[in-house]
Protein backbone atom coordinates (compact mmCIF):
# COMPACT_ATOMS: atom_id res chain seq x y z
CA UNK A 1 0.00 0.00 0.00
CA UNK A 2 1.22 3.78 -0.95
CA UNK A 3 2.60 5.45 2.03
CA UNK A 4 0.02 8.30 3.40
CA UNK A 5 2.43 10.46 3.70
CA UNK A 6 3.66 9.87 -0.42
CA UNK A 7 -0.39 9.42 -1.94
CA UNK A 8 -1.36 13.19 -2.37
CA UNK A 9 0.57 16.17 -4.39
CA UNK A 10 -0.72 19.97 -4.42
CA UNK A 11 -0.64 20.73 -7.61
CA UNK A 12 -1.02 24.32 -7.65
CA UNK A 13 -4.29 26.44 -8.08
CA UNK A 14 -5.17 29.72 -7.68
CA UNK A 15 -6.27 32.92 -5.67
CA UNK A 16 -8.63 35.29 -7.20
CA UNK A 17 -7.14 38.11 -4.90
CA UNK A 18 -4.95 38.73 -1.95
CA UNK A 19 -3.50 35.35 -0.66
CA UNK A 20 -3.10 37.15 2.44
CA UNK A 21 -7.08 37.75 3.07
CA UNK A 22 -9.05 34.44 4.69
CA UNK A 23 -12.33 35.86 2.64
CA UNK A 24 -10.20 35.52 -1.24
CA UNK A 25 -11.65 32.26 -3.17
CA UNK A 26 -9.37 29.67 -3.88
CA UNK A 27 -8.87 26.58 -5.86
CA UNK A 28 -6.16 24.02 -5.46
CA UNK A 29 -5.47 20.92 -8.09
CA UNK A 30 -4.55 17.79 -5.77
CA UNK A 31 -3.23 14.77 -7.62
CA UNK A 32 -3.67 11.46 -5.70
CA UNK A 33 -1.40 8.44 -6.54
CA UNK A 34 -3.80 5.68 -5.09
CA UNK A 35 -6.73 6.45 -7.27
CA UNK A 36 -4.49 8.25 -10.26
CA UNK A 37 -6.97 11.14 -10.08
CA UNK A 38 -7.10 14.88 -10.13
CA UNK A 39 -9.27 16.87 -8.17
CA UNK A 40 -9.98 20.76 -7.85
CA UNK A 41 -11.02 21.77 -4.11
CA UNK A 42 -12.61 25.02 -3.75
CA UNK A 43 -12.45 26.99 -0.60
CA UNK A 44 -11.26 29.99 0.67
CA UNK A 45 -7.82 31.35 1.92
CA UNK A 46 -8.90 30.53 5.28
CA UNK A 47 -8.72 27.01 4.73
CA UNK A 48 -5.89 27.23 1.92
CA UNK A 49 -3.71 29.54 3.46
CA UNK A 50 -0.73 29.30 0.81
CA UNK A 51 2.74 26.98 1.48
CA UNK A 52 0.67 25.81 4.17
CA UNK A 53 -0.53 22.70 2.78
CA UNK A 54 -3.55 21.92 4.68
CA UNK A 55 -5.56 20.81 1.56
CA UNK A 56 -3.77 17.65 1.56
CA UNK A 57 -4.97 17.18 5.39
CA UNK A 58 -8.32 17.84 4.00
CA UNK A 59 -8.70 16.21 0.94
CA UNK A 60 -6.99 12.98 2.82
CA UNK A 61 -9.98 12.85 5.19
CA UNK A 62 -13.06 12.57 2.38
CA UNK A 63 -10.82 11.56 -0.99
CA UNK A 64 -11.43 7.10 -0.78
CA UNK A 65 -15.30 8.25 -0.36
CA UNK A 66 -15.78 10.40 -3.62
CA UNK A 67 -17.30 9.06 -6.45
CA UNK A 68 -15.18 8.37 -9.82
CA UNK A 69 -17.06 11.06 -11.81
CA UNK A 70 -16.18 13.85 -9.60
CA UNK A 71 -13.84 16.59 -10.71
CA UNK A 72 -14.40 19.38 -7.94
CA UNK A 73 -15.22 19.59 -4.28
CA UNK A 74 -16.59 22.34 -2.94
CA UNK A 75 -15.88 23.31 1.00
CA UNK A 76 -16.38 26.02 3.74
CA UNK A 77 -14.15 27.64 6.39
CA UNK A 78 -14.87 24.57 8.65
CA UNK A 79 -13.05 22.20 5.68
CA UNK A 80 -16.91 20.68 4.73
CA UNK A 81 -18.03 19.59 1.75
CA UNK A 82 -20.88 22.40 0.37
CA UNK A 83 -20.92 20.92 -2.65
CA UNK A 84 -19.48 18.50 -5.20
CA UNK A 85 -18.73 18.56 -9.12
CA UNK A 86 -18.92 15.94 -11.89
CA UNK A 87 -19.07 18.36 -14.74
CA UNK A 88 -15.72 17.79 -17.05
CA UNK A 89 -14.82 21.75 -17.58
CA UNK A 90 -13.77 21.30 -13.70
CA UNK A 91 -11.07 18.61 -15.08
CA UNK A 92 -7.79 20.54 -14.54
CA UNK A 93 -5.70 16.80 -15.47
CA UNK A 94 -3.29 17.70 -18.30
CA UNK A 95 -3.12 15.40 -21.08
CA UNK A 96 -0.75 12.89 -21.51
CA UNK A 97 0.25 12.02 -24.99
CA UNK A 98 2.14 8.55 -24.68
CA UNK A 99 3.80 7.54 -27.76
CA UNK A 100 2.73 4.79 -30.04
CA UNK A 101 5.57 1.82 -29.42
CA UNK A 102 5.22 1.20 -33.23
CA UNK A 103 6.62 4.95 -33.70
CA UNK A 104 10.09 3.88 -31.30
CA UNK A 105 12.36 1.70 -33.26
CA UNK A 106 15.07 1.76 -30.36
CA UNK A 107 12.32 -0.20 -28.30
CA UNK A 108 11.06 -2.44 -31.49
CA UNK A 109 13.38 -5.54 -30.04
CA UNK A 110 11.50 -5.07 -26.51
CA UNK A 111 9.06 -7.82 -25.13
CA UNK A 112 5.81 -6.17 -24.44
CA UNK A 113 2.47 -6.90 -22.49
CA UNK A 114 -0.96 -5.33 -23.04
CA UNK A 115 -2.00 -3.32 -20.13
CA UNK A 116 -5.44 -5.72 -19.78
CA UNK A 117 -3.25 -8.65 -19.07
CA UNK A 118 -1.35 -6.76 -15.79
CA UNK A 119 -3.09 -8.46 -12.71
CA UNK A 120 -2.65 -5.42 -10.31
CA UNK A 121 -1.27 -7.28 -6.59
CA UNK A 122 -0.65 -4.30 -4.64
CA UNK A 123 0.51 -0.56 -4.84
CA UNK A 124 3.67 -0.22 -4.07
CA UNK A 125 4.33 3.51 -4.29
CA UNK A 126 3.79 6.15 -6.34
CA UNK A 127 3.30 5.29 -9.87
CA UNK A 128 4.39 0.99 -8.79
CA UNK A 129 2.08 -1.50 -8.43
CA UNK A 130 3.28 -4.88 -7.79
CA UNK A 131 1.57 -6.68 -10.44
CA UNK A 132 1.48 -10.40 -12.74
CA UNK A 133 0.64 -11.86 -15.85
CA UNK A 134 1.00 -15.11 -17.65
CA UNK A 135 3.89 -15.17 -20.13
CA UNK A 136 3.41 -17.05 -23.85
CA UNK A 137 3.77 -20.27 -22.22
CA UNK A 138 0.90 -19.82 -19.67
CA UNK A 139 3.87 -19.12 -16.25
CA UNK A 140 2.65 -16.62 -14.02
CA UNK A 141 5.41 -13.70 -14.15
CA UNK A 142 4.98 -11.09 -10.87
CA UNK A 143 6.29 -7.97 -11.70
CA UNK A 144 6.80 -4.69 -10.69
CA UNK A 145 4.71 -2.51 -13.19
CA UNK A 146 6.40 1.14 -13.70
CA UNK A 147 4.49 4.21 -15.07
CA UNK A 148 4.09 7.79 -15.35
CA UNK A 149 0.28 8.42 -15.23
CA UNK A 150 1.03 12.04 -13.99
CA UNK A 151 2.06 15.36 -16.87
CA UNK A 152 5.09 17.18 -16.30
CA UNK A 153 8.09 17.86 -18.33
CA UNK A 154 10.71 16.18 -15.74
CA UNK A 155 8.52 13.10 -15.87
CA UNK A 156 8.15 12.91 -18.98
CA UNK A 157 11.77 13.11 -19.98
CA UNK A 158 12.74 10.96 -16.99
CA UNK A 159 10.44 7.81 -17.85
CA UNK A 160 12.21 8.17 -21.56
CA UNK A 161 15.06 7.78 -20.30
CA UNK A 162 14.74 5.23 -17.41
CA UNK A 163 12.96 2.85 -19.99
CA UNK A 164 15.61 2.95 -22.41
CA UNK A 165 18.53 2.88 -20.00
CA UNK A 166 17.23 0.00 -18.68
CA UNK A 167 16.43 -1.78 -22.28
CA UNK A 168 20.14 -1.30 -22.91
CA UNK A 169 21.93 -2.55 -19.69
CA UNK A 170 23.69 -5.76 -20.11
CA UNK A 171 23.61 -8.39 -17.85
CA UNK A 172 24.75 -7.57 -14.49
CA UNK A 173 24.02 -9.98 -11.23
CA UNK A 174 23.37 -6.74 -9.27
CA UNK A 175 20.81 -4.35 -11.52
CA UNK A 176 17.85 -4.65 -11.72
CA UNK A 177 17.01 -4.87 -15.72
CA UNK A 178 13.98 -4.13 -17.44
CA UNK A 179 11.20 -7.09 -18.13
CA UNK A 180 8.62 -6.19 -20.73
CA UNK A 181 7.12 -2.58 -22.19
CA UNK A 182 3.61 -1.99 -21.24
CA UNK A 183 1.14 -0.79 -23.74
CA UNK A 184 -2.71 -0.08 -23.10
CA UNK A 185 -4.97 -1.71 -25.39
CA UNK A 186 -6.65 0.63 -27.60
CA UNK A 187 -3.77 1.99 -29.83
CA UNK A 188 -0.63 -0.13 -28.29
CA UNK A 189 1.21 3.25 -26.90
CA UNK A 190 3.76 2.90 -24.47
CA UNK A 191 2.23 3.91 -20.86
CA UNK A 192 5.10 1.80 -18.36
CA UNK A 193 7.54 -1.52 -17.98
CA UNK A 194 7.47 -4.03 -15.91
CA UNK A 195 11.15 -5.32 -13.84
CA UNK A 196 11.62 -8.53 -11.99
CA UNK A 197 9.97 -8.39 -8.19
CA UNK A 198 12.26 -9.42 -6.07
CA UNK A 199 10.56 -9.98 -2.94
CA UNK A 200 11.36 -9.13 0.83
CA UNK A 201 11.26 -5.40 1.04
CA UNK A 202 14.59 -2.66 0.14
CA UNK A 203 17.33 -2.75 2.44
CA UNK A 204 15.62 0.80 4.74
CA UNK A 205 13.22 -1.46 5.65
CA UNK A 206 14.77 -5.05 5.92
CA UNK A 207 16.36 -5.11 8.88
CA UNK A 208 18.47 -8.53 8.13
CA UNK A 209 22.47 -8.04 8.91
CA UNK A 210 24.27 -6.11 6.43
CA UNK A 211 27.20 -8.36 4.77
CA UNK A 212 30.29 -6.84 4.20
CA UNK A 213 30.25 -8.78 0.47
CA UNK A 214 27.27 -6.45 -0.09
CA UNK A 215 29.02 -3.61 0.10
CA UNK A 216 31.66 -4.47 -1.92
CA UNK A 217 29.10 -5.47 -4.94
CA UNK A 218 27.73 -2.14 -4.43
CA UNK A 219 31.02 -0.78 -5.10
CA UNK A 220 31.72 -2.70 -7.97
CA UNK A 221 28.44 -2.08 -9.54
CA UNK A 222 28.62 1.74 -9.25
CA UNK A 223 32.22 1.77 -11.05
CA UNK A 224 30.69 -0.80 -13.61
CA UNK A 225 27.54 2.03 -14.34
CA UNK A 226 29.96 5.33 -13.87
CA UNK A 227 33.17 3.91 -15.33
CA UNK A 228 32.05 1.21 -18.22
CA UNK A 229 28.86 2.75 -19.07
CA UNK A 230 29.04 6.71 -18.47
CA UNK A 231 25.75 6.34 -16.35
CA UNK A 232 25.30 8.31 -13.13
CA UNK A 233 22.93 6.47 -10.97
CA UNK A 234 22.14 9.87 -8.71
CA UNK A 235 19.80 8.21 -6.40
CA UNK A 236 21.87 5.63 -4.31
CA UNK A 237 19.91 4.96 -1.23
CA UNK A 238 18.70 1.82 1.02
CA UNK A 239 15.32 2.78 -0.33
CA UNK A 240 16.55 1.75 -4.10
CA UNK A 241 18.77 -1.60 -2.75
CA UNK A 242 17.50 -4.76 -2.39
CA UNK A 243 18.64 -8.15 -1.62
CA UNK A 244 17.91 -10.95 -3.82
CA UNK A 245 16.47 -14.49 -1.88
CA UNK A 246 18.01 -16.30 -4.58
CA UNK A 247 21.32 -15.28 -5.26
CA UNK A 248 21.99 -13.31 -1.91
CA UNK A 249 23.33 -10.73 -3.96
CA UNK A 250 22.72 -6.84 -3.67
CA UNK A 251 20.50 -5.98 -6.61
CA UNK A 252 20.24 -1.99 -7.26
CA UNK A 253 17.04 -0.53 -9.65
CA UNK A 254 15.13 2.67 -9.91
CA UNK A 255 17.10 5.06 -12.02
CA UNK A 256 14.61 7.79 -11.74
CA UNK A 257 17.34 10.51 -11.91
CA UNK A 258 20.06 8.44 -13.55
CA UNK A 259 22.21 10.88 -16.02
CA UNK A 260 23.86 10.11 -19.19
CA UNK A 261 27.54 11.75 -19.22
CA UNK A 262 26.35 15.26 -18.91
CA UNK A 263 23.33 15.26 -19.77
CA UNK A 264 21.33 15.10 -16.63
CA UNK A 265 23.91 15.35 -13.75
CA UNK A 266 22.81 17.33 -10.55
CA UNK A 267 25.28 18.73 -8.01
CA UNK A 268 25.89 16.55 -5.17
CA UNK A 269 23.98 13.38 -6.30
CA UNK A 270 27.50 11.84 -7.73
CA UNK A 271 27.18 8.17 -6.95
CA UNK A 272 30.30 7.95 -4.54
CA UNK A 273 28.91 10.32 -2.05
CA UNK A 274 25.79 8.25 -2.58
CA UNK A 275 27.37 5.57 -1.28
CA UNK A 276 28.99 6.81 1.55
CA UNK A 277 26.09 8.46 2.88
CA UNK A 278 24.25 5.23 2.28
CA UNK A 279 26.75 2.83 4.36
CA UNK A 280 26.21 5.42 7.27
CA UNK A 281 22.90 5.25 7.17
CA UNK A 282 22.51 1.52 7.07
CA UNK A 283 25.09 0.82 10.19
CA UNK A 284 23.75 3.73 12.28
CA UNK A 285 20.38 4.13 10.95
CA UNK A 286 20.76 7.72 11.12
CA UNK A 287 18.80 9.72 8.30
CA UNK A 288 19.04 13.12 9.00
CA UNK A 289 21.57 13.42 5.98
CA UNK A 290 19.08 12.47 3.76
CA UNK A 291 16.72 15.93 4.54
CA UNK A 292 19.77 18.09 3.53
CA UNK A 293 19.70 19.41 -0.19
CA UNK A 294 22.72 17.37 -1.63
CA UNK A 295 24.50 20.45 -3.30
CA UNK A 296 24.80 21.26 0.57
CA UNK A 297 26.54 18.32 1.97
CA UNK A 298 29.92 16.47 1.42
CA UNK A 299 30.74 13.00 2.12
CA UNK A 300 33.39 14.77 4.91
CA UNK A 301 30.42 15.16 6.66
CA UNK A 302 29.96 11.86 7.95
CA UNK A 303 33.66 10.49 7.02
CA UNK A 304 34.97 13.24 9.92
CA UNK A 305 32.76 11.54 12.46
CA UNK A 306 35.02 9.37 14.61
CA UNK A 307 32.47 7.14 15.59
CA UNK A 308 29.88 5.73 14.06
CA UNK A 309 26.84 4.13 16.35
CA UNK A 310 26.20 0.98 15.24
CA UNK A 311 22.52 0.23 15.26
CA UNK A 312 22.32 -2.74 12.71
CA UNK A 313 23.65 -6.49 12.96
CA UNK A 314 27.09 -6.69 10.77
CA UNK A 315 29.19 -9.39 9.88
CA UNK A 316 32.65 -8.16 10.39
CA UNK A 317 33.24 -4.92 12.05
CA UNK A 318 32.48 -1.11 11.38
CA UNK A 319 36.21 -0.29 10.83
CA UNK A 320 36.32 -2.96 8.25
CA UNK A 321 33.03 -1.49 6.13
CA UNK A 322 34.55 2.09 6.83
CA UNK A 323 37.96 1.20 5.94
CA UNK A 324 37.06 -0.13 2.63
CA UNK A 325 34.67 2.86 1.37
CA UNK A 326 37.38 4.84 2.89
CA UNK A 327 39.54 4.05 0.28
CA UNK A 328 37.37 3.12 -2.33
CA UNK A 329 36.34 6.65 -2.26
CA UNK A 330 39.76 8.19 -1.70
CA UNK A 331 40.60 6.37 -5.14
CA UNK A 332 37.61 7.34 -7.08
CA UNK A 333 37.86 10.80 -6.15
CA UNK A 334 41.65 11.49 -6.49
CA UNK A 335 41.74 9.17 -9.75
CA UNK A 336 40.78 11.96 -12.30
CA UNK A 337 37.28 10.31 -11.82
CA UNK A 338 35.15 12.63 -13.68
CA UNK A 339 37.07 12.47 -16.99
CA UNK A 340 37.14 8.67 -16.99
CA UNK A 341 32.90 8.75 -16.21
CA UNK A 342 32.75 11.31 -19.22
CA UNK A 343 34.90 8.96 -21.44
CA UNK A 344 33.48 5.19 -20.47
CA UNK A 345 34.46 3.36 -23.07
CA UNK A 346 31.13 1.44 -23.40
CA UNK A 347 28.52 4.44 -23.19
CA UNK A 348 25.35 3.86 -23.17
CA UNK A 349 22.98 5.81 -26.63
CA UNK A 350 19.46 6.03 -27.29
CA UNK A 351 17.56 8.57 -28.99
CA UNK A 352 16.13 11.85 -27.62
CA UNK A 353 12.47 12.32 -26.41
CA UNK A 354 10.54 13.61 -29.45
CA UNK A 355 8.09 15.95 -29.46
CA UNK A 356 4.65 14.50 -29.11
CA UNK A 357 2.43 14.83 -32.66
CA UNK A 358 -0.33 15.55 -30.46
CA UNK A 359 1.13 19.13 -29.63
CA UNK A 360 1.45 20.06 -33.27
CA UNK A 361 -2.60 20.46 -33.35
CA UNK A 362 -4.07 24.22 -32.22
CA UNK A 363 -6.60 23.99 -29.34
CA UNK A 364 -8.52 26.94 -28.69
CA UNK A 365 -7.04 28.65 -25.27
CA UNK A 366 -9.82 31.55 -24.38
CA UNK A 367 -10.22 34.66 -26.35
CA UNK A 368 -8.26 37.07 -27.61
CA UNK A 369 -9.01 40.90 -26.76
CA UNK A 370 -10.85 40.75 -29.84
CA UNK A 371 -12.63 38.31 -28.70
CA UNK A 372 -11.55 35.52 -31.40
CA UNK A 373 -10.39 32.35 -30.22
CA UNK A 374 -7.16 32.27 -29.18
CA UNK A 375 -5.30 29.13 -30.80
CA UNK A 376 -2.26 27.72 -29.46
CA UNK A 377 -0.02 24.17 -30.13
CA UNK A 378 1.53 21.92 -27.28
CA UNK A 379 0.57 21.26 -23.49
CA UNK A 380 -2.87 20.85 -22.92
CA UNK A 381 -5.80 19.33 -20.79
CA UNK A 382 -6.54 16.24 -20.91
CA UNK A 383 -10.89 18.07 -21.65
CA UNK A 384 -8.86 20.04 -24.35
CA UNK A 385 -7.10 17.19 -26.35
CA UNK A 386 -10.66 15.00 -25.64
CA UNK A 387 -12.80 17.76 -27.88
CA UNK A 388 -9.90 17.62 -30.67
CA UNK A 389 -10.27 13.51 -30.99
CA UNK A 390 -7.14 12.77 -29.19
CA UNK A 391 -6.88 9.23 -27.55
CA UNK A 392 -6.38 9.61 -23.95
CA UNK A 393 -5.34 6.97 -21.46
CA UNK A 394 -7.27 7.10 -18.57
CA UNK A 395 -6.05 5.72 -15.52
CA UNK A 396 -8.77 6.59 -12.77
CA UNK A 397 -8.57 3.96 -10.02
CA UNK A 398 -11.09 2.56 -7.26
CA UNK A 399 -8.74 3.61 -4.27
CA UNK A 400 -7.04 0.67 -2.50
CA UNK A 401 -8.78 0.76 0.83
CA UNK A 402 -12.28 -0.14 -0.66
CA UNK A 403 -10.94 -2.85 -2.92
CA UNK A 404 -9.06 -4.25 0.49
CA UNK A 405 -12.85 -4.02 2.01
CA UNK A 406 -14.29 -5.87 -0.62
CA UNK A 407 -11.52 -8.96 -0.81
CA UNK A 408 -12.08 -9.47 3.05
CA UNK A 409 -15.79 -9.41 2.37
CA UNK A 410 -15.25 -12.40 -0.08
CA UNK A 411 -12.92 -13.79 2.05
CA UNK A 412 -15.81 -13.94 5.08
CA UNK A 413 -18.46 -15.66 2.82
Amino acid sequence: MIKPEERFFSDGGSYFGPAENPNTEAFLNLWDWDQLRMVKLKGTAKIFPPDEGHEIQIFAQFADYLSPEVRAVTLDDNGLITGVSTDPDEDETIFVPYFPFATIPSLADCCTVQYSRLQELDRLGPGVDLSSYEDESGNPQTVAFKFNSWWKPVRMQMAWDELHLLKSLPPHPNLLRLDRVVLEDVESRVIGFTTKYIPGGTLDTLKVPFRFEWLQQLTQVVDFLNLELGIMHQDIAPRNLLIDPDTHKLVLFDFNFAARRKDGLIDGRDDVSGVVFTLYELITNDTHFTSIPPWDRNIDMVESISEWPCDRELNSDVSVFRNFVNEWAAKRISDGDMERYLNAPNQLIWPDLPTPLEYNLPYEAGKTVDGEPNMVTGVRTRRAAMELGQYCFHWERLPQSRLLKKKEGENAR
